[in-house]
């Protein structure tokens, strides 16, 4: 079985070496590496050369795009992968050395199961501590929605798809916007399937003073079309109420930032009463 390790990068990189190296490390072989750059001015090509001179017995692949923001790397390299999994990995991360090969072991208990459209993993930090609250038991097979509100789960996971789930349901890409939220996709994808979640870290986070998380508010208000569709569709899944309110308000919040040529997503009348509360917050962000 062959898998993606797929990593798209915009200007980093002084930090892709610490990823190759881990991924060097891995202890599962059958795997190829697809970098996607999309539009960096710096040394990300100078050091994509290096590693593809390097020896080593996977097949390297790095392909130059226009920037157009990770939802359009990712889409990309979807496109462009021969594995059977689909395994996302930044470029300022690390995967454990035994990453693969959990992943190869898991996905092969459930592979015949037509619900299931990949496994999961838990992130860490360097020194191994695990990010969140892991789960209670060895392994769960769920939606990812549900491992949020129906278990629980808090913390970063690493979601390992199947390469066919994500040519099914790609991240949309919106005219005019450089960012798409992966929440918007991978509900999209729960509201259909069921992942394998493990109780084992598969993925060491780092989180960089300039990166996505450090400033999503500011992100989500310049792609607010992308943002307004993820909290939109939140509100039609079967989460808790609290939570619905939550992406009702935030609808709002982002709305405000859309122009008014824009298409925008539509929520259903009763969650007009919270509208108050998103401008509010929309006058905060500003």
């Amino acid at each position: 079985m062959l898998i993606t390790v797929f990593t798209p990068t915009y200007n980093r990189g002084h930090l892709l070496p610490t990823l190759y190296e881990s991924i060097c490390r891995q202890t599962f072989k059958d795997f190829e590496w697809i970098v996607v750059d999309d539009g960096s001015t710096d040394s990300t090509q100078q050091v994509m050369e290096g590693f593809m001179e390097d020896e080593h017995p996977f097949p390297i692949r790095s392909i130059k795009t226009p920037n157009g923001g990770k939802h359009r790397a990712v889409n990309r390299g979807v496109k462009e992968a021969k594995g059977e999994l689909f395994f996302i990995a930044d470029s300022d991360d690390q995967l454990t050395d035994d990453a693969l090969q959990v992943v190869a072991e898991t996905y092969e208990g459930v592979r015949d199961n037509p619900i299931i459209g990949g496994v999961c993993g838990l992130d860490c930090q360097k020194d191994g501590t695990i990010i969140g609250s892991g789960l209670t038991q060895d392994y769960l097979d769920c939606s990812s929605l549900d491992i949020r509100f129906k278990y629980h789960v808090t913390g970063d996971l690493k979601e390992v798809f199947l390469t066919r789930v994500l040519k099914e349901i790609p991240m949309p890409e919106i005219e005019g916007e450089r960012f798409s939220p992966e929440a918007l996709t991978w509900n999209r994808i729960a509201a259909k399937y069921q992942l394998r979640f493990i109780n084992r870290p598969i993925y060491i986070a780092e989180y960089q003073p300039d990166g996505l998380t450090s400033s999503i508010v500011r992100i989500r208000m310049q792609s607010p079309v992308a943002s307004m569709l993820c909290y939109q569709e939140m509100t039609t899944y079967p989460i808790p109420p609290k939570e619905k309110i939550k992406a009702a308000i935030n609808y709002w919040r982002f709305r405000l930032c859309a122009k008014k040529t824009s298409e925008k997503p539509k929520l259903r009348w009763y969650w007009n009463v919270f509208m108050p509360l998103g401008w509010l917050m929309h006058k905060r962000d500003k």
